[in-house]
């Protein structure tokens, strides 16, 4: 088993995307890339901890790569918009790959390289690559958010619109 840790916005939506891949093993939702030991987050949601709203994803990778992680990141959020993801505002909210080792540094830079290359954004992409240090697991209601609550109103109008277009483009990495 390998680990990724990836903020794409807010977590609800990552975790919601990535515990539906095969390969993916476990999916936990906390925080990464500040300098406030065991934040809270109401902490991290000021915005001065310097913490990103990430999962740490536990995959296999002969079922899973890790590249294939990454395409799925950078296609279910938009990359270009620093600090922020639709109406999520602030650096708890940007863009941000934790790279846990050279290897996963290399892929990273290669298939953001890419992708700035392919021109699928008219404008550059802003998803910060930085090393791994430390990740702090989120209140347990934040975790499983969309399984345990798919009628609220965030889950209906943020979640399952993406989920819905996610399953589509992705149908066949999903698990049965």
């Amino acid at each position: 088993m390998e680990t990724a840790t990836l903020g794409s916005g807010c977590f609800w939506c990552t975790e919601a995307v990535f515990q539906q891949l095969k390969g993916v093993s476990s999916v936990v939702s906390g925080y990464s890339g500040g300098h406030v030991d065991d934040p809270s987050y109401e902490q991290v949601s000021t915005g001065r901890t310097g913490h990103a709203e990430v999962c740490q994803i536990q995959f296999d990778p002969d079922q899973i790569s890790y590249e294939d992680l990454l395409e799925v990141f950078f296609d279910t959020h938009d990359p270009t918009t620093l600090n922020r993801q639709g109406n999520d505002i602030g650096t708890q909210y940007r863009s941000v790959i934790f790279y846990h080792s050279e290897k996963q540094r290399e892929t990273a830079d290669r298939v953001k390289l890419g992708l700035d290359k392919s021109g699928t954004w008219k404008t550059p992409i802003v998803t910060e690559i930085a090393p791994f240090k430390k990740f702090y697991p989120a209140e347990d209601y934040h975790q499983n958010y969309y399984r345990n609550n798919p009628n609220q109103g965030y889950c209906r109008v943020v979640i399952a619109p993406k989920l819905s277009k996610f399953q589509k483009v992705f149908k066949l990495k999903l698990k049965s």
